[in-house]
């Protein structure tokens, strides 16, 4: 079942990222990254993730 994740928390993201808290939130604040909140919590969709994995292939052609 974990791998039927759509959305992740923010620690989940920055393991599948391999990036920082701090660079996470950057890219967020920057709209670089999406997210949705469900209440408190930040969620990051996982259409998101692979969206911007390849926009750093893109920016590194």
């Amino acid at each position: 079942m974990a791998d039927d994740v759509q959305l992740y928390r923010v620690p989940d993201a920055m393991l599948k990222l391999r990036m920082s808290r701090s660079v996470i939130y950057e890219q967020l604040r920057s709209g670089r990254l999406r997210s949705v909140k469900q209440g408190r919590c930040r969620l990051i969709p996982e259409s998101a993730l692979r969206e911007y994995i390849a926009l750093l292939q893109q920016e590194a052609s």
